[in-house]
């Protein structure tokens, strides 16, 4: 019993992919990372690290350690968070964080800082949804919807890092990844006297779930109700391609985007904390 880690994809995939894909709204995160950098090739995160944790035999706990964001853990018993902990930090891991659960990341942060001697914020509390039914806005507001081509890719790159100022994160835009999501038609506009106000974008569907992210509108445009539409345009986009399940991540200091999306027919499922290590 304990924890195996791995920076092998396949590895990881192959020991643990089932426990991920057996419960998907949850593990969204870990799937949808996983199936790009599978399909993509490992280099779309540097440094990635994979672990999972094993009890008679049976997966009970993962986690995912991408580039610059904090590991990603699972829903897994207390033993496990406070293990995994101990297990990075005997390995001289700079850890500068932690996601998940209120449980797990709790767990994990207070073994952390025992070992680390160190202390912890809250970075971000988040709540997902999954949809219930889609119910778009209508009347529509001005404008209309297109998918992002090639001839986006500089407004895309823009939008993206603009949108990671906005959410706190503070590392370099993944140039792969946007072209990835230009290239699958996974990236939504909204367009308004002829051009584009608003973005989203959506995962590929991995075990009939795909995610909606990276909502993003530029500060003059917002309160237009173009951030609910694109988001429509996203979602009824995913369950074209085949999800089951479409969910997403809201901050909760966040109160106009919880209600909109609410509005659009996404239910909460759980919340996350992502806390940060100081």
């Amino acid at each position: 019993m304990g924890w195996t880690l791995t920076d092998d994809l396949e590895e990881f995939l192959a020991r643990a992919g089932g426990f991920l894909r057996d419960d998907p709204v949850p593990n969204t995160v870990a799937l949808t990372v996983t199936e790009d950098m599978r399909v993509q090739g490992p280099g779309l995160y540097t440094d990635a690290l994979f672990g999972w944790w094993a009890a008679g035999g049976a997966v009970e706990g993962t986690f995912v350690w991408t580039g610059s964001y904090p590991p990603l853990l699972s829903a897994m018993p207390e033993p496990a968070a406070a293990g995994l902990a101990d297990v990075l930090a005997g390995q001289g891991a700079a850890v500068p964080g932690v996601n998940g659960s209120r449980a797990a990341a709790e767990g994990f942060a207070a073994a952390w800082r025992r070992r680390a001697r160190t202390s912890s914020r809250v970075a971000m509390r988040q709540r997902l949804y999954r949809l219930d039914e889609l119910d778009a806005p209508d009347p529509p507001p001005e404008g209309s919807g297109r998918v992002a081509g090639g001839g986006d890719r500089g407004l895309m790159l823009e939008w993206s890092a603009a949108f990671s100022r906005d959410v706190g994160e503070h590392g370099a835009v993944n140039t792969a990844m946007v072209d990835a999501r230009i290239r699958q038609g996974a990236i939504a506009l909204w367009e308004a006297g002829g051009r584009p106000v608003a973005m989203a974008w959506r995962s590929p569907v991995v075990a009939g779930m795909s995610r909606v992210s990276a909502v993003y509108t530029p500060a003059g445009h917002r309160r237009r109700g173009y951030g609910a539409a694109v988001t429509a345009d996203a979602t009824r986009a995913a369950l074209d391609a085949g999800a089951a399940d479409v969910v997403l991540f809201t901050d909760l200091a966040n109160p106009t985007s919880n209600g909109v999306y609410r509005r659009l027919g996404y239910r909460p499922v759980e919340d996350r904390v992502m806390l940060a290590f100081t």
